[in-house]
C-alpha cells in the first residue's frame, strides 16, 4: 500500500477554480492507477475521476466531465484535479485513491486498496 495526503481544498466562490493534490509515499507509485472521490454530507461517497498508472487514460464522472481535470506526474508521486467552474453541488470532501496495477473498474471504490484523510472543498453561491 502507499500513503496518500490530499491538499489544496479551501473555501470559493461559484465559477471558481481549485486544484487538489495528492503526494503518494513509496516508490511504486507508477503501479498504480489514481482515483478521487467526494463525499458531500449527507450523502454517500461518489467518484469522481481516474487516471490509468500511465496517465494516457482519464475518466470522469458524467457531472464533472468539461470541468474537471486529473492528471499525474510519476516522478513526483503526485496526482492532482484541476477544478474549474465550480458549483455550489461540488461541495464536498474529496478523497485521493490508489489502485495497484489496476486497469478496469476505476469508478468503483472497492478497485482501490489505499485512501487519503480527504480535504474539504466548499464551494459558495
Amino acid at each position: 500500500q502507499v500513503q496518500l495526503v490530499e491538499s489544496g481544498g479551501g473555501l470559493v466562490q461559484a465559477g471558481g477554480s481549485l486544484r487538489l493534490s495528492c503526494a503518494a509515499s513509496g516508490r511504486t507509485f507508477s503501479s498504480y492507477a489514481m482515483g478521487w472521490f467526494r463525499q458531500a454530507p449527507g450523502k454517500e461517497r461518489e467518484f469522481v475521476a481516474a487516471i490509468s498508472w500511465s496517465g494516457r487514460s482519464t475518466y470522469y464522472s458524467d457531472s464533472v466531465k468539461g470541468r474537471f481535470t486529473i492528471s499525474r506526474t510519476n516522478a513526483k508521486n503526485t496526482v492532482y484535479l484541476q477544478m474549474n467552474g465550480l458549483k455550489p453541488e461540488d461541495t464536498a470532501v474529496y478523497y485521493c485513491a490508489a489502485a495497484f496495477q489496476q486497469t478496469y473498474g476505476l469508478g468503483r471504490e472497492v478497485s482501490y486498496d489505499s485512501w487519503g484523510q480527504g480535504t474539504q472543498v466548499t464551494v459558495s453561491s
